[in-house]
């Protein structure tokens, strides 16, 4: 009877620690998610630690988008130029693009009410998790961080904020999708160009179907960094009450609010 009790309570855990991050199941807003879907594929699914369905959206979003030249459309679409934007539009991809795209949306708020759930089921069987890791190559473990230090990092950076919470593959694949999104855009050098007050040049020099990932890149990483952050620490705080509970309570004894 104990086994099968003990069996039970593992159905679920709340969290993984392991020496490339933490992956933890947690409360989600899923309007928040498909937000987040909603301007850029993955990103929401990458919020739902569900990495490698982010990773594959986020890439197909980077590839399609650049055979179809929807950024630039945009851009010439918000100038008011619109015979501009329905030329520089490539309608061979487009059919590929719209079904993924709603996908991804679709897919990740689904997702995110299931695991609601999940959490749920985890939080009420208590099933317990390992807090430390400890590799050949790296030490992970449940610690308190601050917020704003994650943000502070993300926004010199992107990719730091992850790094700061030891998530060592995703702030991998963000720092490299970084570099390629800021090379390609000729981003630091339209900077340059602007300090010296050469406007024009540092206007034309920027290569507009790259540079309109950036922005949503570098808010994702941000946000990331914090709700992550916020959530790791409510998870050290939950694992610190529950062995207290378990090593440090009396037997026989439930230790309630109020007691002395």
């Amino acid at each position: 009877m104990d086994n099968f009790r003990n069996q039970f309570r593992n159905r679920r855990y709340m969290a993984h620690v392991s020496i490339m991050g933490t992956t933890q199941l947690h409360k989600r807003n899923p309007i928040t998610i498909a937000c987040w879907s909603l301007a850029f594929p993955g990103f929401g699914h990458l919020l739902l630690n569900k990495y490698l369905r982010g990773y594959v959206l986020i890439l197909w979003e980077l590839f399609i988008n650049q055979k179809i030249h929807l950024n630039l459309a945009m851009v010439h679409t918000f100038n008011g130029q619109f015979q501009a934007a329905r030329d520089v539009l490539d309608p061979k991809f487009m059919s590929l693009y719209i079904p993924v795209y709603l996908f991804a949306i679709y897919d990740s708020y689904r997702t995110a009410v299931d695991m609601n759930k999940i959490y749920l089921l985890a939080q009420r069987e208590k099933g317990r998790f390992n807090e430390f890791s400890i590799g050949a190559l790296e030490i992970n473990y449940l610690d308190k961080r601050k917020p704003w230090i994650a943000v502070v990092w993300s926004m010199g950076i992107p990719s730091l904020g992850q790094l700061y919470l030891n998530r060592i593959i995703l702030a991998t694949f963000i720092f490299i999708s970084t570099i390629v999104i800021v090379w390609q855009s000729n981003l630091i050098l339209a900077v340059h160009y602007l300090i010296l007050g050469d406007v024009d040049t540092s206007s034309s020099v920027l290569d507009k179907q790259w540079l309109l990932y950036f922005p949503s890149y570098y808010f994702f990483t941000i946000y990331d960094a914090y709700a992550n952050t916020v959530e790791n620490n409510k998870l050290f705080d939950d694992a610190q009450r529950q062995f207290l509970i378990e090593k440090y309570q009396p037997a026989g004894h439930l230790i309630t609010i109020g007691d002395k």
